[in-house]
């Protein structure tokens, strides 16, 4: 499930674009099948790279922080459009600092709900893009969990320092309760504390995982996979 809004027209060819992206490493990482897929997406609107269009990265290391001094060393250079990937954090802070330059997002939370747009039909000023509205699949995740395990418990793992962690962990405990689910929850803020959380869900005897949005369970999805707990992720329903 995803939600595109409407944006301006197309860039004009020769256009300098440039890419903020908040990865948890310095390099493309887990980032390298959206780098391939957005370099493709813009080869097939005619843009190709190094060729009738310069891209410019920058990356925030996981650092949030830093969003707002990267995206304004951006307009500094004067780039046609500003692209944010890497969840919650790198469109605000780059609306924070320009209203004059396109801004194209792709995030996880709700786009209203942050104050980036005036609404899903109708965006306005500058900045536009596409939400996978997480918390709804959040939601539905629940709903097929529980025709697995009715009456089991559900282990969430969920990186708090993500914008919407709490409205997505208050989506989920509502959810549950309703259909008479337990939850339980893990805390994973970087790589290094994955298996601590991983191993308090086995202890509380999680039947399932749900995993919530954000770049940092992108990076562990190979980790995630060999675990010994079925899982369920917004990702793979986005894909399904």
């Amino acid at each position: 499930m995803a939600r595109r809004l409407p944006g301006r027209g197309p860039l004009g060819h020769n256009s300098q674009l440039c890419r903020d992206w908040l990865p948890q490493r310095c390099i493309a990482g887990p980032y390298t099948a959206f780098l391939a897929a957005f370099r493709q997406g813009l080869k097939e609107s005619g843009f190709v790279e190094a060729q009738n269009v310069a891209i410019e990265y920058r990356w925030a290391e996981g650092q949030h922080v830093r969003l707002s001094s990267l995206a304004t060393e951006l307009v500094r250079r004067q780039v046609a459009v500003i692209v944010c990937s890497g969840g919650n954090f790198s469109a605000p802070g780059a609306k924070a600092v320009t209203t004059n330059i396109q801004i194209v997002f792709a995030m996880g939370g709700d786009p209203v709900e942050f104050g980036l747009v005036a609404s899903l039909n109708r965006p306005g000023g500058n900045i536009t893009g596409v939400s996978q509205l997480t918390s709804t699949l959040l939601a539905k995740q629940l709903e097929l969990v529980h025709q697995l395990v009715p009456t089991g418990t559900v282990g969430m793992l969920i990186n708090p320092d993500v914008a919407d962690s709490e409205t997505q962990l208050k989506n989920v405990r509502e959810g549950a309760r309703a259909l008479g689910l337990q939850i339980v929850v893990g805390q994973v803020r970087t790589e290094g504390e994955f298996d601590a959380a991983f191993k308090v869900l086995v202890q509380q005897h999680a039947d399932v995982v749900l995993i919530s949005g954000g770049a940092l369970f992108t990076s562990l999805i190979s980790q995630l996979a060999a675990s010994a707990i079925p899982l369920s992720t917004a990702r793979a329903l986005c894909a399904s």
